[in-house]
């Protein structure tokens, strides 16, 4: 389709333009913003047949109703997508931004994407290994899976992201067939670097492709960043063949862009003043994770989110919820002890567990083993309100048992340190190991048989 190019703007909002009386133009089409010494893009978010609204992603600062021209290039936002650009940094709409050449190989592709069609979906089968053993053995990331990372501010979100981008991997033989790409939405320029050099330092870089959105960068360029990033996934997985682990943080910014351009778009608020289609919008994201019949690749989602205020009924976390396949949720308590990754094991879960651990997939014992480790730690909890009744002299014997296994369960399993990679097999041995903190006969998720194999009453507590 040929380019249409209009002189002069009938209103600037914000990041928005108008353009009056556009012709054949059409929804999402991606618009040139020219003025006397500048190029920028925009995209069409609303038409009608008296006026264009345009959204400037670099912002509409400089700009001049009169003299700006503005030209339509009859297609949808696009990105280049090819093996070149494992390695390395791009913007939020997939610039490069490290000094590196543009890609040059590769095919242009619409970054809106579709949402993977329930009858042709593959259901998730096989773990994908973090390194952190409250992630490994208790809310296990099946590949093909949406699992939600919940943090709130001050949490070390980005250091958890930035651990599972280095030490995430494959079992088996299909260990080799493996590429992230990290997506950051409206981070600061401290966590950039320090996300940045991280990768570097640990050669993870090279299997990584990074889209940075800063957050001084303009906040609808956020609307595009995961955009970008699962374009690029989807290619990788289902051209090139590799299972791809994409990590989106921080959705909550994404989503703050989201309102911020429904409000000068002026349509009107659903709860907490986000747009009422925050729900289908979040899906088209989310849901662009999976696997393919017929597809030997596979993309598994990781979004992290910040709850305002630490509210789980907050919309984002709520919405997210409801899409994803559970969540595993960082806790304050947690943090203030210094248990790094601080993650909340009792408000967590992974939906699609079961069907990815166990024989054939992690170990034997690994089903029995992580039912054992939450019924036990949630026994902890009960203890603990006893205790804080009755004084902690008055426990029985068994009682204190828990609160020991409580607390090495808090320091030793869930407390590791970044640069940690715990294997399965050595997050489920340590595991056993803290189950001989209790009686033999409080174990009663664990076969008779599992007990003889692995377990060793630790006698002095």
């Amino acid at each position: 389709m040929p380019s249409k190019e209009y002189v002069g703007l009938s209103q600037i909002n914000g990041p928005l333009v108008f353009v009056e009386n556009p012709k054949g133009v059409g929804y999402n089409e991606v618009v040139e913003i020219i003025t006397e010494n500048q190029r920028r893009l925009g995209q069409v978010v609303q038409i009608s047949d008296k006026v264009a609204m345009i959204q400037v992603f670099e912002g509409t600062s400089g700009l001049t109703v009169d003299k700006t021209r503005v030209k339509f290039l009859g297609r949808p936002l696009m990105v280049k997508v090819s093996d070149e650009m494992l390695g390395r940094e791009f913007n939020g709409i997939g610039e490069p931004i490290d000094k590196g050449p543009d890609i040059l190989n590769g095919e242009s592709r619409d970054i809106n994407g579709s949402p993977i069609n329930p009858a042709s979906r593959m259901y998730p089968r096989n773990f994908i290994q973090t390194g952190i053993s409250a992630i490994d053995a208790l809310m296990t990331l099946i590949r093909g899976q949406k699992l939600p990372i919940f943090s709130g501010n001050g949490l070390p979100h980005n250091r958890i992201a930035v651990q599972i981008t280095k030490q995430a991997k494959l079992k088996g033989e299909e260990a080799g067939n493996f590429a992230i790409v990290f997506a950051a939405m409206g981070i600061k320029h401290d966590e950039a670097n320090f996300i940045r050099e991280s990768l570097e330092q640990s050669g993870a870089i090279k299997n990584t492709i990074m889209f940075l959105n800063l957050a001084d960068d303009p906040a609808i360029e956020r609307i595009a960043t995961p955009r970008v990033a699962l374009t690029a996934a989807e290619y990788l997985a289902f051209d090139k063949n590799l299972h791809v682990l994409v990590l989106l943080t921080d959705m909550t910014n994404y989503c703050e862009a989201l309102r911020e351009l429904a409000t000068a778009r002026g349509e009107v608020p659903s709860r907490k003043g986000y747009p009422g289609y925050l729900y289908s919008d979040l899906a088209s994201i989310y849901e662009r994770a999976g696997m393919i019949k017929d597809k030997n690749g596979s993309i598994t989602q990781i979004p992290i989110l910040s709850m305002p205020n630490d509210d789980i009924t907050h919309p984002i976390p709520d919405l997210t919820g409801y899409i994803t396949e559970g969540q595993i949720v960082l806790n304050r308590d947690l943090n203030r002890k210094g248990i790094y990754p601080p993650i909340g094991v009792l408000q967590s879960l992974s939906r699609l567990m079961k069907d990815g651990i166990g024989k054939g997939y992690t170990r034997d014992d690994h089903p029995h083993v992580s039912s054992q480790l939450f019924a036990s730690y949630s026994k902890v909890q009960e203890v603990k309100a006893l205790a804080s009744i009755i004084g902690e002299e008055e426990l029985t014997d068994s009682d204190r048992r828990y609160l020991r296994f409580g607390e090495a369960f808090e320091n030793e399993f869930i407390n590791q340190g970044e640069d940690e990679d715990r294997s399965i097999e050595e997050t489920l041995d340590l595991g056993w190991k803290l189950l001989g903190y209790l009686p033999k006969i409080e174990l009663t998720r664990v076969s008779e048989k599992e007990i003889a194999d692995h377990y060793k009453e630790i006698k002095e507590i």
